[in-house]
């Protein structure tokens, strides 16, 4: 217990002080920069101001929209987390003469009642609908720093946190929460990630070197047809692959999806930092969304990607599933994770914390990946072929996993 204190004390003050050194983000907005205010001269200036606003509204959708049959504009990737149904597009906000973003508002087709937003210049939210049920339970996420700390306490806390969360609108989940923390979205590529080389991983360039390499046979086949290729890359964090699929050429589109509002945060700051990015005609979506919920259209993907990621899936079952249906057929998955043995020290002292029995494992702080076996069989429930997977050990306890639909 003395450990798990002094090391809640530790974060905790990592934490205030990265609040302190974080500075407030600009907003700014790509999309609305090659507007010129108008200047009112004569009795046709509103007139004039209307038509230009709707002239730069039909461009900006006709770029991450289309027109189906029932005359609404919809993404065509883009569904209801929940009903997979279509989702219609409209926009609100400022588009002459500012530097704003613009907002975003997405309605289920089927229930008006679903409604979704987001900002061009931050990220889509699609993890769950403006909703008044003050009924529905909220994420211990919403509290970073509770969040951060629950996840350094023994099990038997965790699980009386989550006892008290079933009679209340609080819901706390270890391996998801931890990483809803801006402190570590802050830390993430100031040396968090780069840690992982202990466990065997190749690094940032190698492992984006080695999905691109699996990639490029499904790529290389739409792009010969005439067909635009989309690359997802699912927990992004804070954007270190998404800016390489962005900036390589080789992509039409790449979806970043993560849960985390800080890491989507952190993953925007930085690709507006980055000048190639500006410059490069890939169109980049940033989409906040559940793993195990994807909200895209079934047969729609052609490349996903994870890396070191599916550890910290809750519902691991449900999420490769979803990800075996938006694949197209011959779509490819990448995916890097760690093999269980790198966090046995992890799972003995909370089972020593918890009176020496296992823990459920809904309040374990990873998914403890005990073989290649198992893996082999999650991916082979979630309906890819045996002889389309392939799972490979990099160094001590490194796991590159390559699948085709």
């Amino acid at each position: 217990m003395k450990l798990y204190a002094a090391a809640a004390l530790v974060l905790l003050s990592h934490v205030a002080e990265s609040f302190v050194s974080q500075t407030t983000l600009s907003v700014t907005s790509t999309l609305s920069s090659t507007a010129e205010p108008l200047v009112e001269v004569n009795n046709d200036a509103d007139e004039q101001k209307k038509q230009k606003r709707k002239q730069l509204k039909q461009a900006l959708l006709g770029k991450i929209g289309s027109s189906s049959s029932n005359n609404f504009i919809s993404d065509p990737l883009l569904v209801d987390p929940m009903t997979k149904e279509p989702l219609s597009l409209s926009l609100k906000g400022p588009i002459l003469g500012s530097n704003a973003g613009v907002r975003l508002t997405l309605k289920s087709a089927s229930d008006s009642e679903r409604v979704f937003e987001g900002r061009s210049d931050a990220y889509i939210n699609l993890l769950e609908p403006i909703s008044d049920d003050k009924d529905e339970k909220t994420s211990v996420s919403t509290s970073p720093i509770l969040a951060s700390l629950l996840t350094l306490t023994p099990p038997p806390v965790r699980s009386l946190v989550a006892n008290i969360s079933s009679n209340s609108d609080l819901e706390y989940i270890p391996m998801r929460d931890l990483f809803t923390d801006p402190s570590v979205s802050f830390a993430y590529e100031r040396g968090w990630r780069q840690g992982f080389a202990a466990a065997g991983f190749p690094g940032a360039d190698k492992e984006f070197d080695l999905a691109k390499e699996y990639f490029a046979p499904v790529i290389d086949k739409k792009r010969s047809s005439g067909e635009d290729n989309v690359v997802v890359d699912m927990s992004c964090a804070t954007g270190l692959f998404t800016r390489r699929f962005t900036t390589s050429g080789e992509y039409d589109r790449v979806i970043a999806c993560d849960y985390s509002d800080s890491m989507l945060t952190e993953a925007r700051r930085r690709i507006r930092a980055d000048s190639d990015i500006a410059s490069s005609n890939t169109q980049l979506d940033l989409v906040r969304c559940d793993v195990a919920k994807i909200p895209f259209k079934s047969d729609s993907i052609d490349a996903f990607h994870a890396g070191a990621a599916m550890h910290c899936w809750p519902e691991i079952e449900e999420s490769l599933k979803e990800i075996h249906r938006v694949l197209v057929p011959g779509g490819r998955y990448f995916a890097s994770t760690f093999l269980g043995t790198y966090f046995q020290s992890v799972a003995n002292l909370e089972k020593t914390s918890n009176g020496g029995s296992d823990v459920e494992p809904s309040m374990q702080a990873f998914q403890y990946f005990p073989t290649v076996e198992g893996l082999r069989d999650l991916l082979l429930n979630a309906g890819f072929d045996d002889d389309k997977v392939d799972v490979e050990v990099i160094g001590a306890a490194c796991v590159i996993i390559r699948c085709e639909k």
